[in-house]
């Protein structure tokens, strides 16, 4: 089983980009200039370069609502930038330790299978959380500010 690390899709990106309203029917903030930390984009996967203008927004990374639909905030390259490659996101793990859950396909959390991981040790326990049949995805998220970092796909 392989992991594909998985980030905003491009066209939501781009609506964010273009003005279209965030989660909270906001438009999203720009703002001026990134220090190059602490401002993960969640499209890249990558900081926002310092210098570079981004976008914060509130993000809701679910098709669904219910429950379990965390909204929250989250940072954006505000100019184009490529979306991530599959691989494990070293660049915005930048923190040592992370929240990982399980979600089913109905996009509720998984009790039991939340924990605070140490940031290298994130491929080891989403594995262990795709060998159970219940588990559809896995959401990393920030440890500190519980903000939705990107979503973890089993192929």
């Amino acid at each position: 089983m392989r992991l594909h690390y998985t980030p905003i899709p491009t066209e939501i990106a781009n609506s964010y980009r273009s003005g279209q309203p965030d989660a909270f029917s906001l438009t999203p903030e720009r703002n001026a200039a990134s220090s190059g930390r602490g401002t993960p984009c969640r499209h890249c996967l990558k900081q926002v370069p310092k210098g570079e203008p981004y976008l914060i927004l509130a993000h809701r990374p679910f098709k669904t609502l219910n429950p379990y639909s965390e909204t929250g905030p989250i940072f954006l390259c505000a100019n184009d930038c490529p979306a991530a490659a599959p691989d494990f996101p070293a660049a915005i793990l930048t923190a040592p330790h992370h929240i990982v859950r399980g979600y089913s396909a109905d996009e509720r959390i998984i009790y039991g299978t939340g924990a605070v991981v140490n940031s290298f040790d994130i491929p080891l326990y989403a594995a262990d959380l795709f060998a159970r049949p219940d588990v559809a995805f896995i959401h990393i998220r920030s440890a500190s500010n519980n903000c939705y970092l990107c979503r973890i796909d089993r192929v």
